[in-house]
């Protein structure tokens, strides 16, 4: 695959080849796709792939999706669930066929197939406990036992539902189940539960139930009630698929839809798990669902992520019949692919070092005689200060141009001055003392000064007037090092983030707290040029030499900016 995906290539996967031959057999007269999420917690990355499989063979064949809330647990489900996936899946660049629909809306409708699957003798009210229905499911190796009310005349069964709907059972006292066959190899036929008693009230339809249908039973039959055509869903749903059919046939429909499974997306150091992700929500130890560090969408809109990069990112990991692994380096790869030419650039410094220019004033009064004439500057007498005029994108003109301030004192990142540089270390050195400031001089330190325990806190250095964007004559200077105005450059808060997650698999640790890496959220007082405060709350930039950061959505003004971090500038992998 090369490093930039055909967009006009068509997608080529299992799915979309079933797709194609159905749409040649003319089998369906439009193609009805659905993204149906529970409301329980906020989206995140493995529902991207599901989203842009949906939304994307609906486009693909000219058909449409659906955006249904599968709401059938009020306990668990609430408002802002539901309007922050609205959110997501609008921003990701999709759109779904009329109003959002919701499960909740079928009430009456299910209520009235279990009340039809009772008269045809494939359901019954059964009387257990929790426990004692648990217990009877049998195992892989060995049969369920039979409910003692499993052979009850039909009229006693809707006498019963009929009870459970007006109240008449507190939780847990009395559940609805399929009649199918407590042998089979398949646990979920094991005559699932498809109704249960759950005195709550629910965020779209009040207190008017107080019995709710499962998931397995109410999801299928909003499928064929909505007549999707094609049921796509992940891995894990592959042993419910016989209920799925089960159910479908026993309520009968002209049309009725069928399930495909595909390989959800695993991906390293990442846990997508809702109810886990919870637990580190409820208890602090992230800073709410939209914490960069999480891997929701909310937490990567937050982060910088593009819409644009998550797209690329599920089109290279593609649609398969087994489970993997992805590389967390393709999703940075794809995220820094679509910011390359879409990201304005700056400077910033994050970790400070003062550099104080001793010759300022003489160097830079001979600044227009002695520049290059590809130089475009100002110089403002009150201030001391060099307006330097650069694009905000190299290659890109319609970005425009911005200045930056160049002053008798900078801020340079201290890593490039090493006392006792390392092995190929070629910035800045004692017996390495000279280098170019991008986009301006080049510099030669005279002095450096140290605190109390030998650490360098200042350098003193000297500008050559004759190399404002040219070269010096008669040596070569190797290294650039960016830099920030210490009078004019802005103090800012950066965020550096690392993989929330220290283990490859967070989802195998028993506890995932302790998998937790306390490394994934470092804070820095950086300097950045004046020019990036400027930018609107959530405006992405290319810190040159640093990376991309984005400014925080929330916490970013000009007066105490803020930027996270989205992906570094490079990295040595490369997508297969």
């Amino acid at each position: 695959m090369s490093d930039n995906v055909s967009k006009a290539e068509p997608k080529n996967d299992f799915i979309r080849n079933i797709i194609r031959d159905d749409v040649k057999a003319e089998k369906y007269q439009q193609i009805v796709t659905r993204f149906p999420p529970e409301p329980n917690g906020y989206l995140h990355l493995g529902h991207v792939k599901s989203i842009c499989l949906n939304f994307g063979v609906a486009e693909e064949f000219d058909g449409i999706c659906h955006l249904r809330y599968d709401d059938t647990n009020p306990t668990a489900e609430k408002q802002d669930y539901i309007d922050n996936i609205k959110t997501d899946v609008h921003w990701l660049g999709f759109e779904w066929a009329g109003e959002a629909l919701h499960a909740s809306s079928y009430f009456d409708q299910l209520y009235a197939w279990a009340v039809q699957l009772i008269e045809q003798g494939d359901a019954y009210v059964d009387l257990q406990t929790p426990e004692q229905i648990k217990e009877n499911r049998g195992s892989f190796k060995e049969a369920g036992k039979p409910s003692p009310q499993r052979d009850a005349s039909v009229a006693d069964n809707l006498q019963l539902f009929a009870d459970m709907k007006d109240g008449k059972y507190a939780d847990g006292k009395a559940v609805l189940r399929a009649k199918i066959d407590m042998g089979d190899a398949n646990m979920n036929m094991r005559d699932p539960i498809i109704y249960r008693v759950m005195h709550q009230q629910h965020h779209q339809t009040g207190d008017k139930w107080c019995i709710y249908p499962m998931y397995d039973f109410a999801h299928p039959l909003s499928d064929a009630h909505e007549g999707i055509t094609h049921s796509l869903c992940t891995l894990e749903f592959e042993d419910h698929r016989p209920f799925y059919d089960w159910i479908i046939n026993k309520i009968g429909f002209e049309q009725p839809p069928h399930q495909y499974e595909f390989s959800r997306l695993n991906v390293d150091h990442t846990l997508t798990s809702k109810r886990k992700l919870k637990q580190l929500v409820d208890k602090g130890i992230v800073d709410g669902w939209d914490d960069p560090r999480m891997p929701t969408i909310a937490g990567m809109r937050r982060r910088g992520y593009t819409p644009e990069g998550l797209r690329d990112f599920c089109d290279r990991v593609g649609i398969a019949k087994a489970d993997g692994v992805t590389d967390m380096r393709l999703l940075e790869f794809s995220i820094r692919q679509s910011l390359d030419d879409t990201t304005a650039r700056g400077m910033a410094v994050l970790k400070p070092l003062k550099v104080t220019i001793t010759n300022f004033e003489e160097a830079v009064s001979q600044w227009e005689t002695l520049k290059a004439d590809s130089v475009s500057a100002r110089f403002d007498e009150d201030s001391q200060t060099l307006w330097l005029t650069q694009p905000n994108h190299p290659n890109v003109e319609e970005m425009g141009e911005r200045e930056i301030p160049f002053t008798e004192s900078l801020y340079i990142d201290s890593g490039d001055y090493e006392l006792e540089p390392p092995a190929g270390y070629k910035r800045l050195s004692p017996e390495k003392n000279e280098i170019r400031l991008r986009n301006t001089y080049v510099i030669a330190i005279t002095e450096h000064v140290l605190d109390d325990a030998g650490k360098v806190v200042e350098l003193k250095a000297t500008i050559d007037p004759t190399t404002l964007g040219q070269n010096p004559e008669g040596r070569k200077v190797k290294g650039v090092v960016h830099w920030v105005s210490a009078s004019q450059g802005i103090p800012a808060r950066v965020r550096l983030y690392e993989p929330l997650f220290s283990v490859e698999d967070p989802s195998s640790v028993d506890d995932v707290h302790q998998a937790l890496n306390p490394n994934s959220l470092s804070v820095l007082n950086a300097v950045v040029e004046p020019s990036l405060v400027k930018a609107d709350a959530g405006t992405r930039f290319q810190f040159e030499r640093e990376g991309y950061f984005i400014s925080d959505a929330i916490e970013h003004s000009n007066e105490q900016p803020v930027f996270n971090q989205i992906v570094s500038l490079r990295d040595s992998y490369k997508p297969a």
